[in-house]
């Protein structure tokens, strides 16, 4: 049976497929990326998950993931994983490889993630041959969701949505606070998904004047941070993947017409795509 998985920083979307391409079931854990979570954290992640039943029987797995971008960093996830399907040969990919997997094929062009984090690449049909870095929640992610609900949270923190706006937010968040938003920024594990989760709250009210404002604040640094970077950028058409992309993709698709740059596809998720790239389905 062969194991694909697409792991962002927040979730882990896993499909088993047996050997007549047949999926056999579908599962989701929390995101592997491995700048926030262990060899340790990641084996007790899978070994309390739906796919201990199958386990033994799963002789190939591809794991495509945030954070995977260098040896060291794909060191740890393979070796949990190594460790939990002991039967198996592991092959461990940066999840933008999966994503131009899934919306470009063999075709060249320009892909970007848009999920809680960021990343975009230039995609020849078969590997990414150049990338301009993300940098992280901290210093980039630009039109990101942890992009999106940190910008949110400083302009309600300093006061500047209509009542409203402070209403809706106070009764979906009850018993948050400013001391509880910087311990989790500060102070607790995870804080790029801590700040993701608002940028819900920014999708279901983007008809409010200063929020669409700043949706499209933070569409444009994507742009201007990243696919305005690459030379010749107009001359590629741009793929996207991921929630954000997908539910704020009108945002996109406007902020792409003031650069000149066509979007072919935007999908919510690869995963589908990359069975069928691996089982030629």
């Amino acid at each position: 049976m062969i194991l694909i998985a697409d792991s962002g920083s927040t979730k882990t979307d896993w499909r088993l497929v047996d050997n007549n391409s047949n999926q056999i079931y579908s599962t989701e854990t929390i995101g592997f990326n491995p700048y926030f979570i262990d060899e340790n954290e990641i084996f007790a992640e899978l070994s309390k998950s739906a796919l201990n039943k199958n386990k033994a029987d799963v002789k190939q797995v591809f794991f495509y993931g945030a954070g995977c971008s260098s040896k060291e960093k794909n060191n740890i996830v393979q070796a949990a994983l190594q460790l939990f399907f002991t039967n198996a040969q592991i092959d461990v990919e940066h999840d933008l490889l999966a994503a131009a997997r899934a919306v470009s094929g063999n075709k060249t062009g320009l892909v970007a993630i848009l999920g809680t984090g960021a990343n975009t690449c230039l995609y020849d049909g078969k590997n990414s041959t150049s990338n301009i870095p993300a940098l992280g929640y901290l210093l980039g992610d630009e039109g990101s969701g942890a992009h999106l609900g940190m910008n949110f949270i400083k302009h309600y923190l300093h006061h500047e949505f209509s009542e409203k706006i402070n209403e809706d937010f106070a009764q979906a968040y009850p018993n948050l606070n400013l001391n509880k938003i910087l311990d989790a920024v500060y102070k607790q594990a995870l804080p790029n998904r801590f700040l993701a989760q608002f940028s819900r709250f920014v999708h279901t009210h983007a008809e409010d004047d200063k929020i669409s404002a700043l949706i499209t604040v933070c569409m444009n640094e994507f742009f201007e941070k990243y696919i305005c970077k690459y030379p010749n950028y107009r001359d590629y058409k741009l793929n996207l993947v991921g929630s954000v992309a997908f539910y704020y993709q009108n945002f996109i698709r406007e902020v792409a017409l003031t650069h000149q740059v066509e979007i072919d596809k935007i999908i919510k998720q690869p995963i589908d795509a990359l069975v069928k790239f691996h089982t030629n389905a």
